[in-house]
């Protein structure tokens, strides 16, 4: 009776094992293969960010939500909100093909360091959607990469790195960074 359950069990079990291993080789074999080297999207774009001052009303494209003073020589703890143009060349006048929505802050007591959540929102003959970035913008590095962590329309679910550039700094009144975007999941 005992080597009768025993098989029973060792039956059970078998049957469990495998019908796990069956699912998790389906699952492993149809996932997505991505080539981290090459990218499957490759785009080079400008943001323009011109900062209000009070005066500038008709040219802004962002403003210091939250600006508390004292709090040191870094901006730290100041917010500010942006919807600025996203343009192919540094032509602040050129004709954008995206705006860039979203906030940074400052949030580094001891150099100048920001960190970033927008979106791209494309609406154009060439792209429609949006694209998703966000991350430590480590400004006194000569590149910084950010998150692309996701996307819709013709970005669906994309992912990849935002390498940013600093291409003029004009005080706190304008600065205008080259966006390096590379897509490594596409849909």
């Amino acid at each position: 009776m005992a080597s009768l359950v025993e098989k029973q069990l060792f039956k059970s079990l078998l049957s469990s094992f495998l019908l796990v291993l069956l699912f998790s080789d389906t699952v492993y074999s149809s996932r997505k293969t991505m080539d981290q080297k090459k990218p499957c999207k490759h785009f080079s774009f400008y943001f323009h960010d011109i900062l209000y001052d009070g005066d500038n009303v008709a040219n802004a494209t962002s403003a210091a939500i939250v600006s508390p003073p004292g709090l040191g020589n870094f901006k730290f703890g100041k917010f500010v909100i942006f919807d600025g143009p996203i343009t192919m060349d540094k032509n602040y006048l050129s004709e954008p093909l995206a705006r860039a929505q979203g906030f940074y802050f400052y949030d580094m007591k001891t150099d100048y360091n920001a960190w970033f959540c927008y979106t791209l929102v494309f609406n154009s003959t060439e792209h429609k959607g949006t694209l998703n970035i966000m991350g430590a913008d480590l400004m006194m590095e000569p590149t910084r990469d950010l998150s692309v962590v996701g996307g819709t329309g013709d970005f669906f679910m994309a992912r990849g790195i935002a390498t940013f550039v600093t291409d003029i700094f004009q005080g706190a009144k304008y600065f205008r960074v080259k966006m390096d975007i590379k897509l490594y999941e596409c849909y």
